[in-house]
């Protein structure tokens, strides 16, 4: 893998920060995902977020320490994306969380673990954060044995957590620890 500080080569998917310019293939392609699986918030409608308001978001994270998105693109197109974003406020400073997504052609490629390190990598240099925290479907077993090979520790379980199609859906609740917790006595 080839990395340098605009994006991450490896074979022919490039990992880079996604850019108000990549907006419209980016809802084409969470529309697309969220009729794949029911592994996310949303489902075949896609994101809830018009073009005007997503440009918008993705022109925030240009000068944003905090949060970033990032795309994975295979000969050009949008195949993955990932997104961290840090709390704001002093006393929750030290944490954010995380989301991934990855086409289910594309599954077993390696993008999703290229895409987290990126994240992880923003988090700890950039955003300076301590404490990663992200929910995944409980039966999504693929996503779980990912985050675990990064680190990630299960620190819950969401009875509920999502309600399709009338079914309530549970989740995990994960945390990577970047720095030594402290233990008060």
């Amino acid at each position: 893998m080839e990395y340098n500080e605009k994006n991450i080569v490896s074979e022919n998917i490039i990992i880079e920060k996604a850019v108000p310019e990549d907006v419209e293939e980016l809802l084409c392609f969470l529309k697309a995902i969220g009729g794949e699986t029911d592994n996310l918030t949303f489902g075949a409608e896609g994101f809830p977020a018009t073009l005007e308001e997503e440009r918008a978001y993705l022109e925030s994270l240009k000068c944003s320490a905090s949060s970033a998105m990032y795309v994975a693109k295979k000969n050009g197109k949008i195949v993955g994306n990932a997104h961290f974003t840090g709390m704001t406020r002093e006393r929750l400073r030290h944490r954010g969380s995380i989301g991934i997504s990855v086409l289910k052609l594309e599954w077993g490629q390696g993008i999703g673990s290229r895409l987290l390190r990126t994240v992880i990598d923003f988090a700890k240099d950039t955003a300076h954060v301590e404490i990663i925290s992200l929910e995944v479907k409980s039966d999504n077993v693929r996503a779980i044995k990912l985050y675990k090979k990064f680190g990630f520790e299960r620190i819950g379980h969401f009875k509920g957590f999502l309600k399709i199609d009338g079914e309530y859906a549970d989740f995990e609740l994960m945390n990577l620890y970047l720095v030594q917790k402290k233990v008060s006595v």
